[in-house]
């Protein structure tokens, strides 16, 4: 008597899609997810120089509290409110990030998908699943 396949693990490929399309296909999502990190790095920088730039406004009040204003106007002239490109600031590195890149890279994933999987999403990876299940099945996840 054959095992029922949970919903989460029917096949996904749709009828008539080759191995090469699938595996070219699978190299475009590899690649986007790479860029779901970069922009999460991006985010991680916009917030670390944010907050870092608090921490020297911080420091120079500090600092001209016990008595060094010489010092303290340094600080606030060199680094608090820099750009941290010329002119530019994380925020709008990160917007133009996610209006340029990011957004050309996230539709044409979704494109692609469109076209040669039916807009199934991660094919090459639940087949494998398929391939590399044991026959166990799932793993204890406690284990």
């Amino acid at each position: 008597m054959a095992s029922a396949v949970a919903p989460e693990d029917a096949p996904r490929r749709p009828h008539g899609v080759d191995d090469a399309t699938v595996a070219a296909h699978g190299k475009l999502s590899e690649a986007l997810e790479y860029v779901h990190r970069v922009r999460g790095a991006l985010y991680d920088v916009h917030q670390l120089i944010g907050r870092a730039d608090l921490l020297f406004g911080e420091a120079a009040d500090d600092l001209a509290a016990a008595g060094h204003e010489e010092l303290a106007a340094e600080v606030r002239e060199r680094i608090v409110g820099r750009d941290v490109l010329a002119g530019r600031w994380t925020f709008q590195i990160v917007e133009d990030f996610d209006d340029n890149y990011y957004a050309a890279a996230v539709e044409t994933e979704r494109r692609s998908r469109g076209v040669l999987l039916q807009g199934q999403r991660h094919v090459l990876e639940s087949e494998l699943k398929q391939q590399r299940r044991t026959d166990a099945g799932p793993r204890d996840p406690r284990r």
